[in-house]
């Protein structure tokens, strides 16, 4: 019995004239498929707030076309046709998604901050305070123009735009205010990219709550 159960479990070679043969499984097989489904893109956390407006600012809302007119001066923004602005009746505006797209999803939350910010510039304004550091840096205003020498052969001059207001205190520190957030973000990036900050004395032009990770230079041979 036992030696029936090894012969049986032996393959012959195929040098005595017979193949080994191998018995393969007919069970059938479950056919795979694939289900499409619709995925509903997740709402923005930043979209979905509504956005206050003071008394003192007035919206004019034609369309995609959208004008904010307040104390401190006017701005206007279109929005794209993936995004709507709509007013609510307690006063307050909402940016909602047309259709459900990824794209949508991406300005959804990025129209409705830019909205806000035209609501709070035109309100209260915003400001920007960067700060000189090194031997001999200093800036001055002169009339319509922002003048800094940085260590250059020649002073920087630069024309500040009518919507800004640019104030230096103590030759080192330079306070760039407005109602346009994304100038004022602009212009301070522009005088900041004349003499960035460097990582080893930390010299250059930095904004004031900017952290300048430093390096230790080359240590000197030992004796």
């Amino acid at each position: 019995m036992a030696s029936s159960l090894v012969s049986s479990f032996q393959p012959r070679s195929a040098f005595l004239g017979d193949r080994n043969v191998f018995k393969v499984s007919s069970t059938p097989f479950a056919q795979v498929g694939y289900s499409s489904k619709t995925i509903e893109c997740k709402e923005s956390r930043i979209g979905k707030q509504p956005i206050a407006v003071p008394s003192n600012v007035t919206i004019a809302l034609e369309g995609q076309d959208l004008k904010v007119k307040g104390p401190l001066g006017e701005l206007a923004l279109t929005y794209p046709r993936e995004v709507e602005l709509t007013k609510e009746e307690s006063g307050f505006l909402r940016v909602k998604k047309t259709v459900e797209t990824r794209r949508a999803n991406q300005m959804h939350g990025l129209f409705r901050t830019l909205t806000d910010n035209m609501v709070v510039g035109v309100s209260k304004g915003f400001e920007k305070k960067l700060i000189l550091v090194g031997v001999g840096y200093r800036a001055t205003v002169d009339g319509k123009e922002l003048v800094l020498n940085l260590g250059f052969s020649h002073p920087v001059k630069m024309q500040i735009p009518d919507s800004l207001k640019v104030k230096v205190e103590e030759n080192t520190r330079i306070t760039v205010s407005g109602y346009d957030k994304s100038e004022i973000g602009q212009f301070a990036a522009t005088v900041r990219k004349w003499r960035p900050p460097e990582p080893y004395k930390g010299k250059g032009v930095k904004y004031s709550d900017e952290i300048v990770r430093r390096k230790e230079g080359k240590a000197g041979k030992k004796k």
